[in-house]
């Protein structure tokens, strides 16, 4: 997020003490400001910058632990609030504020970063974006140019969809911020007309309002609470209050470092306790905003530990470059999971490549990768444009940057009126790539817990009826999205069986779960009430296994035996570096045939044959791999249909309807499934 990078102002107890006071205006809210005229750098401050994009970046490459690292934008909120009203205070008690010279600033500080982001990723979108997706991204690319993509995105999507549906997703935060800074002017002037006295009455008075929007908003439609301006607008003006010197003098260093360290133990709580569950914004944002303000407004009295801290050098360094890392980390990760920077054949050792496989190796390329875009568009973009070689004001600058406007412009509206330009692709790679199908058809509502459908909604009437007749067995299927998305085709497949699902998300089928809370109470029900107490013919275990889990999933095969449970356990399938669909129609358009073959990820194969000897040497039970089912001496199947053009899967690690289908019918032909 922008934050200008210039001198803080300090309160100063005796305001005749400095000279710039003498100019302030008598009376009114040049009076009420006159004593913030002091002005230093604030090292920690940048290193609360480098904290707030270190957490959205940690939350977005899916760091284990960081649930909450969205919060790292309400953090840049509150400091941007404080930043831009500190100078805008300043000026007006020196009496040189122009709303001309805050909009030069604003767009020196904003513009070139984010216009040279979306210049260079619109040549990497018309490369390798399919018709539909490109479309779609330049509507979002023309509103992102318009400072309008919260408005965008709060009609489009989710915050927390798929990082390859909304490849500039991330340019809300920056479209809020515009959106306050067009209206704070404004504001200013008009107070200053009608309440020259009671700027910081009318301040408290719009920061409660739009909290106690945001409270009653994000009960009732939590996409609303999070996209629009006037539910977060309450964060900037914490920023604003501190700045108006509402926050209390500390003047011994214990203080100081209680309140520096309670302000960092509340963002620390938020990034790793807050999930996607959390009803955020709302009352749940005062954790970080809050947190946030007691280290400002701490500092602003002296040093504390948590302080100097931030004020380490490296950590100021990522600071000074978070709004570039913030712009570019977000692109960097869509493009490699679409699979078009590193890939898993991109590693010369099979052993590393087994390590680096699949979700760390993404994280290693995205953070790298980030790093060094974010710190390239600091020095050649951001440095030049601000207080280089490049800098322009007046005219110049408004010229300059309605120009850039209008091409991005027109750009957009003529990717979206030519329909992406779809002669780019062969009709047959477009084919592949549209396929999709609804999750509605793999798996029935009420089965299968998701991040919106919550284990309080779990319907056991329908998912846990049991066969009493005595003519079928009755199968539990439990697991991940990985066991959604076999429970179609086990029903079909075995169509003389009777076969039960609890299917939860990100939820492997194993006794104990450090998982979410959903995933926690669906893995007690199972273990704990219902399996205990309804006996079944056989347990279907499938999830997307890793080897750190195969010792707790040894403890939950034997406490099955123990209870005289017949257990099956599904192995993994074969997984991408990006969704197959997209790999398959690049094989087309390109006319490379194993291009696919070659953005498989290599640990699966191992983890397969892992399981295999395990399930033969030391569990003793049914081992089904679907890995060998799917590859064999030839290769993977990448086709569930290949005359139609139908792929195994619709994105890079579950069997779609007809993969899935595919598969357990020749399981059960082979006699291995029945």
């Amino acid at each position: 997020m922008p934050t200008d990078q210039i001198p803080n102002p300090v309160t100063t107890s005796n305001p005749s003490s400095t000279a710039a006071s003498a100019s302030a205006p008598a009376g009114g809210m040049g009076k009420a400001l006159s004593g913030r005229t002091v002005l230093k750098y604030r090292a920690d401050i940048d290193g609360l910058r480098a904290v707030a994009v270190l957490s959205v970046l940690a939350f977005h490459i899916r760091l284990h632990g960081i649930q909450g690292g969205f919060v790292g934008v309400d953090v840049f909120f509150v400091i941007s609030g404080y930043l831009i009203s500190s100078i805008v205070f300043t000026e007006i008690a020196e009496s040189r504020y122009s709303i001309v010279s805050f909009y030069e600033r604003r767009i020196r500080r904003i513009f070139p970063a984010l216009f040279a982001l979306l210049g260079v990723f619109s040549v990497f979108a018309v490369i390798y974006l399919l018709p539909n997706e490109l479309v779609a991204c330049s509507k979002s690319m023309l509103a992102a140019t318009l400072s309008a993509s919260n408005f965008y995105f709060w009609r489009h999507s989710s915050y927390f969809d798929s990082p390859t549906s909304y490849p500039l997703l991330h340019t809300w935060s920056l479209a809020v911020e515009e959106q306050f800074y067009i209206l704070f002017p404004i504001f200013l002037l008009l107070v200053r007309k009608f309440f020259p006295t009671r700027l910081r009455l009318s301040v408290i008075v719009l920061f409660g309002a739009s909290l106690i929007a945001s409270a009653l908003v994000v009960s009732q439609d939590r996409t609303t609470a999070f996209y629009m301006p006037y539910t977060r607008a309450w964060e900037l003006l914490l920023g604003t209050l501190i700045s108006l010197g509402t926050f209390p003098s500390l003047k011994q260093a214990w203080q100081r470092n209680l309140a520096t360290l309670a302000g960092m133990g509340l963002i620390a709580y938020s990034v790793i306790f807050f999930t996607e569950q959390t009803l955020f914004p709302g009352l749940s944002a005062l954790a970080p905003c809050v947190g946030s303000a007691l280290i400002i407004g701490a500092g602003e009295s002296g040093s504390s530990v948590v302080g100097k801290i931030l004020s380490w050098r490296p950590v100021v360094f990522v600071g000074l470059i978070s709004y570039s890392l913030y712009l570019w980390h977000w692109p960097v990760i869509v493009l490699q999971q679409m699979g078009v920077l590193v890939s898993a054949s991109a590693i010369p050792s099979a052993r590393i490549a087994g390590m680096l496989a699949g979700h760390r190796l993404d994280m290693i390329v995205e953070v790298v990768l980030s790093m060094v875009l974010g710190i390239l568009s600091w020095r050649f973009v951001e440095r030049p444009f601000r207080s280089g070689p490049l800098r322009l004001s007046g005219r110049p600058l408004f010229a300059l940057a309605s120009a850039v406007i209008a091409v991005l412009i027109g750009f957009s509206s003529w990717t979206v009126f030519a329909k992406g330009f779809a002669s780019r692709f062969p009709a047959d790679a477009l084919e592949v790539a549209s396929v999709h199908h609804d999750s509605e058809e793999i798996v029935r509502t009420g089965c299968f817990i998701t991040s919106e459908y919550h284990f309080d909604k779990y319907n056991y009437d329908l998912c846990l009826r049991q066969d009493d007749s005595g003519k079928k067995p009755n199968y539990l299927l439990v697991g991940d999205s990985h066991s959604a998305m076999l429970w179609s085709a086990l029903a079909s497949g075995l169509p003389n069986a009777n076969v039960m699902q609890a299917s939860t998300f990100n939820c492997p089928p194993l006794l104990e779960s450090e998982s979410h809370p959903d995933c926690v109470k669906m893995t007690a029900f199972i273990f704990e009430k219902y399996l205990p107490s309804h006996p079944v013919q056989g347990l279907f275990m499938a999830g997307r296994w890793t080897d750190k889990e195969l010792p707790e999933l040894t403890k939950t095969i034997a406490w099955a035996k123990e209870r005289n449970i017949p257990v099956t356990v599904f192995g993994p399938i074969p997984e991408y570096d990006g969704p197959l669909p997209r790999l398959l129609a690049y094989s087309l358009a390109w006319n490379k045939p194993d291009f696919a073959s070659k953005h498989r990820l290599p640990a699966n194969a191992a983890l397969d044959a892992q399981m295999q000897r395990m399930a033969n040497d030391v569990w003793h039970v049914r081992y089904i791999s679907l890995y060998q089912e799917i590859c064999g001496v030839n290769g993977c199947a990448e086709y569930a249909d290949a005359s139609h053009k139908i792929p195994m899967m619709d994105d890079d690690n579950h069997l779609n309807q007809f993969g899935a289908n595919q598969v357990i019918r020749r399981l059960v032909a082979e006699g291995k499934l029945q």
